[in-house]
């Protein structure tokens, strides 16, 4: 195999809608065996909505909260080019707005005014290890947003963060995120792809979902225990299987 670059790629929008097809529980093994990355999947990130079902796979749009401070506010504070509405500038379809809430499970990281923004440009949605607020409003408005947080809330983002950074790498529910990083998400939660491996994880995790749904046919078909199939040796197993 060839070296990996690991220079930051575009991910087009076909690569997206294959991630889509598979599950993050398989693409988080790939990323964690493959690269050795201990975190890439985000802690306590759950789904909160997903209008009509549907799936997230999209790239990372990012932005930083940090704690609130006078000076901080004085600084990052700009009414339209404050951190928050720059960062929701960047998305557009097949883009994710990805905000570090430092893991403050109520606090919230923008409701249905702010995120006005991301509807009007087609973004795909928002994930968060913060909260999310005004989430019936985004529902009964047609936001079409997809939304994965720590919870819901009616609180704002005061008094434990301010949007401070955007387009930078950030951390979302201890996984590292890198602008441009595919975000993928289901019901179990939000895998964080590196861009530049995204291509050579779908080539991966598409054999290994293969490899599975070939012991689960098998073990229907000869009445046995996945165990005879599936194990440290389930891909050198279904490589040979015509053999």
């Amino acid at each position: 195999m060839a070296e990996r670059s690991m220079q930051p790629v575009h991910v087009e929008d076909s690569i997206l809608e294959e991630f889509k097809k598979l599950p993050v529980a398989t693409i988080w093994g790939t990323v964690q065996s493959t690269l050795g990355v201990p975190f890439p999947f985000m802690e306590g990130v759950n789904l909160i909505f997903s209008p009509g079902q549907k799936r997230l796979a999209a790239r990372a749009r990012t932005l930083r909260f940090h704690p609130m401070r006078p000076d901080l506010i004085a600084e990052v504070r700009d009414n339209e080019n404050s951190p928050e509405y720059r960062a929701m500038a960047r998305c557009g379809p097949g883009d994710v707005l990805v905000a570090d809430q430092q893991g403050v499970r109520y606090a919230g990281i923008a409701g249905d005014v702010k995120l006005l923004q991301l509807k009007m440009n087609n973004a795909e949605g928002v994930v968060t290890d913060g909260a999310i607020r005004d989430m019936s409003v985004l529902r009964d408005e047609n936001y079409d947003l997809i939304v994965y947080a720590q919870g819901r809330t009616p609180y704002g983002q005061q008094p434990w963060g301010e949007p401070a950074e955007e387009n930078i790498d950030i951390q979302c529910g201890g996984a590292l995120v890198r602008p441009g990083d595919v975000i993928v998400g289901d019901e179990d939660g939000v895998v964080v792809v590196p861009s530049w491996f995204a291509e050579e994880c779908l080539a991966i995790t598409k054999e290994h979902e293969d490899a599975e749904t070939w012991v689960k046919e098998k073990t229907i078909s000869e009445n046995g225990i996945p165990g005879q199939f599936y194990g440290n040796n389930l891909m050198d197993n279904y490589r040979n299987r015509d053999r």
